[in-house]
């Protein structure tokens, strides 16, 4: 099977239901992943980076202000597939993936921050997470300060066995770059309609039950902040 195809039969599941509380003196009453850049929303900047690899159905987990989501994508005739999943409340990030389990059709999906961008090398990805017969991989990128996102503690063979909270000390390691595959049989561990969270509560709880950590160089970019949004709008309109 040619790397194009594999990642053609996986969903993408896309996380885009945040409020964007830090961003709402400067995007007002956009969602903070349509957030503009250079006239394209940032979530279309991500999706068509992952199409780049061949990934075709994508899974909007949407929210706050989520119509506007939906408008976008609905119209959009790229000749791939938008499943728009609204909540009517939030879920968090693990909640939110379980509210669309329903729409998910694939054995194992790929699961992102719409609000981060890290260029990494998605078919490796998939090739790392059937090797290790992994329940759920997590990307990794290293941050000279790792305060602001919280630690991941690699052991043997890539298993992520430990997570730490965020701080007000800087220090160096590695973090969370928000892109995962998850095995779909992970979502019956999660309980419907709660509010759960992928970082805090489902993470820590598959530790030693097949949970790995693909470790990368690459940058992560995200656009949490006033601050970080505008140095995100620098580098990504001059990659695309």
């Amino acid at each position: 099977m040619s790397d194009a195809l594999k990642a053609s039969t996986i969903d993408a599941v896309v996380l885009c239901g945040g409020l964007g509380t830090r961003l709402q003196s400067v995007l007002k009453d956009t969602p903070k992943p349509m957030a503009d850049f250079d006239n394209r929303p940032f979530l279309d900047l991500l999706i068509e980076y992952v199409g780049r690899f061949g990934f075709q159905r994508f899974i909007l987990c949407s929210g706050h202000k989520g119509n506007i989501i939906r408008d976008y994508f609905e119209k959009k005739n790229d000749g791939r597939t938008y499943i728009i999943s609204q909540e009517t409340s939030p879920l968090g990030t693990a909640g939110a993936i379980k509210y669309a389990e329903d729409q998910i059709k694939s054995d194992v999906f790929l699961g992102m921050n719409g609000d981060s961008f890290c260029d990494i090398d998605l078919t490796t990805f998939i090739d790392f997470h059937y090797s290790k017969q992994a329940l759920a991989s997590i990307a990794l990128v290293p941050l000279e300060d790792a305060s602001d996102y919280g630690g991941v503690s690699l052991g043997a063979e890539d298993e992520i066995i430990h997570f730490d909270e965020k701080s007000d000390t800087p220090s160096s390691g590695w973090v969370n770059a928000g892109i995962y595959l998850f095995n779909k049989q992970l979502l019956e561990s999660i309980p419907a309609g709660k509010v759960i969270s992928l970082e805090k509560e489902l993470f820590p709880s598959i530790i030693g039950k097949g949970l790995y950590g693909f470790a990368t160089q690459n940058q992560l970019l995200d656009i949490g902040t006033p601050e970080r949004l505008e140095r995100a709008r620098q580098l990504l309109i001059e990659l695309n």
